[in-house]
């Protein structure tokens, strides 16, 4: 029999790695094709390098399959990071962002990340990164809203006619083609 090629393997290889990891049922077929190679023969390093996993982690099902059977190796709950403000802690910051910063004596008019995590730190003694606090805000529905720039001493009216969206219930103004 002749050996088959798949075009560009390696791209194949992380697209078939990513499709497995997708759901569980598929990782729990991917640990016992994993476990066949293993009593077959195969060392857990050499099944590790087949699957593109890690020695260890081959290990792991291995000594998973032995303490527990087949039952071990479908997925466990994962329960992840407690959230840092508990429930009531999580409304008071609710209430919180319904006011202004200022509100709070922070030095600004609007909510953002780093404002977001000066507060927090100054009223609950919860020190975040600006990112995860742009998660927070997203969690709980808000959504970032900044001031459009003015130029200074514009007259209102001369915008109006460059302005790409007009003011509602009024029809968009078009600018007169001039001959070229």
């Amino acid at each position: 029999m002749r050996k088959l090629q798949i075009e560009d393997a390696e791209v194949m290889r992380i697209a078939i790695q990513q499709e497995i990891a997708r759901s569980e049922e598929s990782r729990y077929d991917h640990r016992l094709h994993g476990l066949l190679l293993v009593t077959a023969g195969h060392s857990c390093r050499e099944v590790a390098a087949l699957f593109g996993e890690s020695g260890t982690t081959v290990q792991r099902w291995v000594n998973r399959f032995e303490k527990g059977g087949l039952d071990a190796l479908h997925e466990s709950e994962r329960t992840g990071r407690p959230r840092t403000l508990d429930a009531k802690d999580w409304r008071r910051l609710q209430a919180h962002l319904r006011k202004t910063p200022r509100d709070f004596g922070l030095p600004a008019t609007l909510w953002d990340g780093p404002v977001l995590t000066e507060h927090l730190r100054r009223q609950f003694g919860v020190d975040l990164g600006v990112r995860q606090c742009q998660r927070l805000f997203r969690q709980m529905g808000f959504r970032l809203r900044k001031p459009r720039p003015q130029v200074a001493q514009s007259d209102p009216l001369k915008v109006a006619v460059v302005k790409k969206t007009a003011a509602s219930g009024q029809t968009p103004r078009r600018r007169p083609v001039e001959p070229g």
